[in-house]
C-alpha cells in the first residue's frame, strides 16, 4: 500500500489565558480614558531631574588653561599699554603747544582763551596719561605673574625669585631700574625652554626695552626735580623736559606691549600649520642607488 503525503495547515492561536474570557452576550465596554494605577508603575522613565544628554563641558564651562589666561591678560595689557602710549603722546603734544605759546608770547600778549585751552589740555592730558599708565602697569603685573607660572610649567622648573620679591623690585624706586630687566630675562629664558643651569641671555628686543625703561624712569625723575626751580627760564625749560619725558613714556609703553606679545607667543604651543614644510629638491654627491638585476619578461615571479 503506497503512502500519500498529508496536507497540514498550521494555524497560530494565542495561548490560553492571553485574553480575558468575555461572557457570551455581554456588550463591549466603551473607552473610559487612559488606565489608572493604584501605585506608580515600575516601568517607565527613572525619577531623575532633566539634564542635557551630554556631559562634555562647553568652552565657557571648561576650566581655562594657564597659557589661555596668559594670552587673555597679554591682550588686555597690550590694549592698556597702547592707551597709555596714546595719552602720553597727547600730553607731549600739549607740552609742545605750550612751549610754542611761550615763544609767541615774547612778541605780544596772547589771548586768554588760547592760554586757558592750553592749560586745560596740559592738565587733562597729564591726568589721563597717569591713570592710563597705572592701568597698564597693573595689567602688566598681572600678566607677568601668570606668565611666570606658565613658563615654569612649560620649562619644568620653578622661577628663581618669589612673587613678593619680584613685586618689590618692580615698585620700589631705584631698584626698579635693574630688577625688571633681569626678571623678564629669566622669563624669556624659561619661555624658550632653556636649561635651568644656563645663564639667561636677554634678546636684543629685551635689551632695548630695558634701556628705554631705565632711561624713561631716570629722565622722569630728573624732570620732577627740575620742576622745583622757580626761575622763568627754568619753567620754560621744564615744559620741554615734560614733553621729552612723555615721549619716552610712550616709547616705553609701546616696547612693553611688544615684549609682552613676544613672550606670550613663546609660551603658546607651536601651530603645525605655521611650520614650513621641507622638501627635497636635489641630491649632490650621493652614491648611485642599487638597481635590481634584469629579469626577462617571461620568467616566473
Amino acid at each position: 500500500m503506497a503512502l500519500r503525503p498529508m496536507h497540514v495547515d498550521w494555524v497560530a492561536t494565542p495561548p490560553p489565558g492571553a485574553y480575558p474570557h468575555r461572557r457570551l452576550g455581554a456588550p463591549p465596554r466603551p473607552y473610559a480614558g487612559p488606565p489608572s494605577y493604584p501605585v506608580p508603575p515600575r516601568w517607565g522613565f527613572p525619577l531623575l531631574a532633566w539634564r542635557w544628554p551630554t556631559s562634555v563641558a562647553t568652552d565657557d564651562e571648561r576650566p581655562a588653561d594657564a597659557v589661555d589666561q596668559v594670552q587673555r591678560l597679554a591682550r588686555t595689557a597690550s590694549h592698556a599699554l597702547g592707551l597709555a602710549a596714546l595719552t602720553s603722546l597727547w600730553a607731549a603734544g600739549s607740552e609742545i603747544w605750550r612751549y610754542a605759546l611761550l615763544l609767541l608770547s615774547r612778541y605780544g600778549a596772547l589771548s586768554a582763551t588760547t592760554v586757558g585751552v592750553s592749560d586745560a589740555m596740559v592738565v587733562a592730558s597729564a591726568v589721563v596719561a597717569v591713570v592710563a599708565g597705572v592701568l597698564g602697569l597693573v595689567f602688566t603685573l598681572l600678566w607677568l605673574r601668570r606668565a611666570r607660572e606658565a613658563a615654569a610649567s612649560a620649562a619644568g622648573y620653578g622661577p628663581p625669585r618669589p612673587d613678593t620679591r619680584v613685586l618689590a623690585g618692580l615698585v620700589v624706586p631705584g631698584v626698579n631700574l635693574f630688577v625688571p630687566g633681569s626678571v623678564l630675562a629669566e622669563l624669556e629664558h624659561a619661555a624658550l625652554r632653556q636649561p635651568p643651569d644656563a645663564r639667561p641671555r636677554p634678546s636684543t628686543l629685551l635689551r632695548w626695552w630695558w634701556g628705554v625703561w631705565a632711561g624713561a624712569a631716570l629722565f622722569s625723575a630728573f624732570t620732577v626735580a627740575w620742576s622745583f626751580r622757580s626761575s622763568v627760564q627754568a619753567m620754560a625749560d621744564g615744559v620741554l623736559l615734560h614733553a621729552v619725558a612723555d615721549l619716552l613714556a610712550a616709547a616705553a609703553a609701546v616696547l612693553t606691549a611688544v615684549v609682552v606679545r613676544r613672550i606670550t607667543t613663546l609660551l603658546l604651543p607651536v601651530d603645525p600649520a605655521a611650520i614650513r614644510r621641507m622638501r627635497v629638491v636635489g641630491l649632490k654627491d650621493a652614491p648611485a642607488p642599487t638597481l635590481r638585476p634584469f629579469r626577462p619578461s617571461g620568467s616566473p615571479r
